[in-house]
């Protein structure tokens, strides 16, 4: 570990918080939290903003949903990227 990193500590990335912070809701909703839909609006508005620092994206182009399968929730993430010139 290096002495910098020992002072400042070390940045995470951000796909490992992006992770987390999944994990966290799917938990939270197994564990009857709060309803599926009070999240998703929260995520889709944080998705946007995230994306937008890299990719001119239209906010309309990602959509985000809750499905129940079987047994199983299923988080659903579409994001429509413009397309690249070459």
């Amino acid at each position: 570990m290096s002495l910098l990193a020992r002072l400042f500590g070390e940045k995470k990335r951000t796909a490992d918080i992006a992770k987390n912070r999944l994990s966290l809701l799917i938990a939270h909703e197994r564990s009857g939290g709060a309803a599926a839909a009070d999240f998703l609006p929260a995520l889709q508005k944080e998705l946007i903003e995230v994306i937008s620092k890299y990719v001119a994206v239209n906010p309309d182009d990602i959509k985000v949903q809750l499905e129940k399968q079987d047994n199983y929730e299923v988080l659903e993430v579409n994001i429509v990227l413009p397309e690249q010139g070459r």
